[in-house]
């Protein structure tokens, strides 16, 4: 069946998903559900697909990944088709700015700098993003520019790294590990108390996922990919003592926690 957009105009590529957008939004025979779309109504849509691409990414499939980052590309075009309705910027506007801003940003390729190293192009990196927050105005802080609605390990990670480029950091990742441990005793400290306070132990769980999230900083491990890799292995694994479960025409609640513990075991086992 030969489409609307394919009568009009040969699109490809990026030309041929901002003709789509442009379509839907169309007042005369869009979609009505994407005429009644603003910047703010797309954002829980714009955090899903973000999530999307990165579960396709961790299950490894390609097909997935293709699909997800079309969708996360979409939101993209979605937006920019807002603004450009409203004559203040278009996708090419946010393409051609990111370009400046990559080059602007990468010295040691684009420029004259000599930088070679990871650590030097990491401070390079940093000191180019300070010297842009100054540009702008605003107020004087490491923190400036970082979205406190980050899930909170990615913030955590954003708030240390931010700390560590003005030398508020561990040295080695020894004190890292006595740090944790030191968490850890006061959360056992706050458990043991014969009258429970809820919000000081949240606070002293709340410091032992910082303390983790840091050690996994200086280990060069992502905490966000690290987690997400775990709790696709949980889920697999846990999934397959169903599996095996069912051919036995039992379900996990009918059996102990010990029996469980022996079928994950096996499960682990066999790989």
């Amino acid at each position: 069946m030969t489409t609307k957009v394919d009568e009009k105009e040969n699109f490809q590529g990026v030309a041929a998903l901002l003709e789509v957008m442009r379509r839907l939004r169309d007042p005369n025979g869009g979609c009505p559900w994407d005429l009644k779309q603003s910047m703010t109504t797309l954002i829980p849509y714009t955090i899903e697909e973000a999530y999307e691409v990165a579960a396709a990414i961790t299950e490894g499939n390609l097909a997935d990944i293709k699909d997800e980052l079309g969708d996360l590309l979409f939101q993209v075009v979605f937006y920019t088709q807002l603004t450009a309705e409203e004559k203040q910027f278009t996708f090419d506007d946010v393409a051609q700015q990111t370009a400046e801003k990559l080059i602007r940003r990468h010295p040691h390729v684009f420029g004259d700098s000599n930088t070679q190293t990871d650590e030097e192009i990491k401070a390079q990196w940093e000191q180019i993003k300070a010297e842009e927050r100054a540009k702008k105005g605003q107020e004087d802080s490491v923190f400036n520019g970082i979205p406190y609605n980050l899930p909170s390990i990615l913030l955590a990670l954003k708030l240390q790294k931010r700390a560590a480029n003005v030398g508020f950091d561990w040295p080695t990742i020894k004190p890292v590990l006595d740090k944790i441990r030191e968490e850890i005793a006061e959360v056992e400290e706050e458990l043991a108390r014969s009258q429970r306070d809820q919000q000081a132990l949240e606070a002293e769980i709340g410091d032992v996922l910082f303390a983790v999230v840091n050690l996994a900083r200086h280990a060069q491990v992502n905490p966000e990919h690290a987690l997400r890799r775990t709790n696709l292995k949980f889920k697999q694994r846990f999934q397959a003592i169903e599996k095996r479960l069912s051919e036995l025409d039992k379900n996990p609640e009918e059996l102990s926690l010990d029996e469980l513990e022996r079928h994950w075991q096996a499960v682990k086992r066999s790989g």
